[in-house]
């Protein structure tokens, strides 16, 4: 049994007052209560998001645009070419590089995002789960082509159904469960994690159902009919999406539709209907993820806002 080993060097843990950090489902809101905070209060904003890391992935992630960027200082957007496979550990080491460069220069940084893997990195330390071992996760890549992801997160559940929903129905992720599990008997979620090197404080907030699945679907529409399709298509053209596995940038929610809405087989109103019956089950997951991983509960807008300004003030 391969030694469980620790991950790749950090920054030395520090204990400033905690780092406020905001976390909502897609399509409630982060972006613009973030920006209205962080210019009321000076704040540099550190992103906390798996896709706006890509450089050209803008429309289909609601990335920031350069005018808000303008306004409030973002870190850890655009730092990776698509055609990388960026991943926790390494936005992990990212990340708490800005938050430290942001408190040495005197400001106050501003974690933002709804990525939970992310967040849980920074909140509760990377876990110590063993290296990667290429020839096992082969093998377990060749089940899945031959069985399905169904057949192989139900081995997992079988054994930690815990382990199972933490996994989100992520190939990826379920491909790397299994390859540490049938090397070690336990799966990643079992090898505990490293001390984080930063305290921080979660304000967490979502908006009534009805209301938040609209807004998915009127932001789906937008990014459709504003270029979502063409920017698919240079994906497209960097790293295909049919590669295995998959390429992690071609993971980014609904790439794969306005794709085909740029070759002519979805309709857009087809597209867009697909698109948020996946946003909507991905904001559950989101919301299902703040409660057990980073054990906050959500809020309105409002209370969220005003939870946070009272923090700042006293900070």
């Amino acid at each position: 049994m391969p030694p469980t080993v620790a991950p790749p060097p950090r920054i030395p843990r520090v204990t400033p007052a905690p780092i406020p950090l905001l976390t909502a489902p897609t399509a409630a809101g982060k972006t613009a209560l973030a920006l209205e905070i962080g210019q009321a209060f000076g704040l540099e904003i550190v992103a906390a998001d798996a896709f706006t890391v890509y450089r050209g992935l803008d429309i289909g992630t609601a990335k920031p645009t350069p005018e808000e960027r303008a306004a409030v200082p973002h870190h850890l957007l655009d730092v990776a070419d698509v055609t990388e496979d960026y991943d926790v550990a390494r936005y992990a080491r990212e990340a708490e590089a800005a938050i430290h460069d942001v408190l040495a220069r005197g400001r106050v940084p501003l974690v933002v995002g709804g990525t939970g893997l992310y967040l849980s990195a920074l909140v509760r330390g990377l876990p110590l789960t063993p290296p990667a071992d290429p020839a096992t996760r082969a093998e377990v890549e060749a089940e899945l082509a031959e069985r399905g992801l169904d057949a192989l997160l139900a081995e997992v559940e079988a054994r930690n159904p815990a382990e199972a929903a933490r996994l989100e129905r992520n190939p990826r992720r379920v491909v790397r469960a299994l390859e540490v599990y049938r090397r070690t008997g336990r799966f990643p979620g079992e090898f505990g994690h490293a001390a984080p090197t930063f305290t921080y404080r979660v304000f967490a907030f979502t908006r009534p159902w009805p209301e938040l699945e609209a807004r998915i679907h009127a932001r789906v529409e937008a990014m459709l009919a504003g270029g979502w399709p063409g920017e698919a298509a240079w994906l497209a053209s960097q790293v295909s999406p049919d590669r295995d596995p998959r390429p992690t940038a071609w993971q980014a929610l609904g790439y794969r539709e306005a794709l085909a809405v740029h070759g002519g087989t979805l309709t857009p109103e087809e597209a867009a209907q697909r698109i948020s019956l996946a946003t909507r089950g991905y904001a559950k997951r989101q919301l299902t993820w703040t409660r057990t991983q980073l054990g906050a509960h959500p809020t309105s807008p409002g209370e969220a806002a005003a939870d946070l300004r009272t923090f700042l003030e006293a900070h």
